[in-house]
C-alpha cells in the first residue's frame, strides 16, 4: 500500500511539474510574443519618424514636385509594409494562442485520463487487498 501511495505521490509530482513546465513555456512564448510586438511597433515609429524627417527635409530644400511625389510613394509603401507586417504578427500571434489552447486541452484530457486510471488502478488494489 505505501508503495502505491508513493506511485501515486510520484505521479502527481509528475504531472504537475509538467503542468508547470509547460506554464513556463507558455509565459516565455507570450513575452517572446510582447517583445517581438513591440520592436516592431518601436520599428514602425522609427520607420515612421525617417519618412516624415526625409520628406520634411525634401520639401525645404527643393519644392519640385517630382521628388515630393517620390517621398509619399515610399511612405505609401512603408505603410503597406507596416499593414503586411501587423497583419502577420497578429496571424503569428492568432497560431500560438491556438496552439497554446490545443496543448491545454490536451493536458486536461492527459490529466484525467491518468485520474481516471488511478482510480481504477485504486479501485483494483483495493479489491485485491479485500480478498
Amino acid at each position: 500500500m505505501a508503495h502505491v501511495d508513493s506511485i501515486r505521490k510520484d505521479m502527481v509530482i509528475l504531472e504537475k511539474s509538467e503542468f508547470a513546465n509547460l506554464r513556463t513555456e507558455n509565459e516565455k512564448m507570450k513575452i517572446e510574443l510582447d517583445q517581438v510586438k513591440q520592436q516592431l511597433v518601436n520599428e514602425t515609429y522609427r520607420i515612421r519618424a525617417d519618412s516624415k524627417l526625409a520628406i520634411n527635409l525634401e520639401r525645404s530644400r527643393v519644392r519640385v514636385t517630382d521628388m515630393f511625389t517620390d517621398q509619399e510613394k515610399q511612405l505609401m509603401e512603408t505603410t503597406t509594409e507596416f499593414t503586411r507586417k501587423d497583419t502577420q504578427t497578429k496571424s503569428i500571434i492568432s497560431e500560438t494562442s491556438n496552439k497554446i489552447d490545443t496543448e491545454i486541452a490536451y493536458l486536461k484530457t492527459l490529466m484525467e485520463s491518468n485520474v481516471l486510471e488511478t482510480v481504477c488502478n485504486l479501485a483494483a488494489s483495493v479489491f485485491t487487498c479485500l480478498q
